[in-house]
């Protein structure tokens, strides 16, 4: 008797390109068992993934060796952010206030 597949996705976002892969994977297949199953490092040589955090849909998996897919599931691979979006936020807030104070007649 042949062992029950299941469909998932394996997505990453580089800065410059992003793949989302589906593949099939044997029912039991653990988070980090898809993303290896995908191939995904062989299209990202030089991108360390067990570094980085994994999720399903948009929430992250504490312990994804131990997590199992379903079907259907969309297993994320987040790279670490080049900005803090709070940080961002701020300045271009701080940049807003500047120009409307220049911007005032006197």
């Amino acid at each position: 008797m042949s062992e029950a597949m299941i469909n998932v996705e394996v997505v990453y976002a580089a800065v410059d390109r992003q793949e989302l892969l589906k593949i099939e994977v044997p029912a039991g297949t653990t988070v980090l068992g898809a993303v290896t199953a995908s191939g995904i490092a062989e299209r990202f040589a030089d991108v360390q993934f067990d570094q980085y955090a994994l999720g399903i849909f948009g929430k992250v998996i504490p312990d994804p060796s131990v997590r199992r897919v379903e079907e259907g599931d969309r297993v994320e691979i987040y790279r670490p952010l080049l900005a803090d979006p709070k940080e961002v936020r701020r300045l271009r807030a701080e940049k807003a206030a500047k120009a409307k104070k220049a911007q005032k007649p006197i």
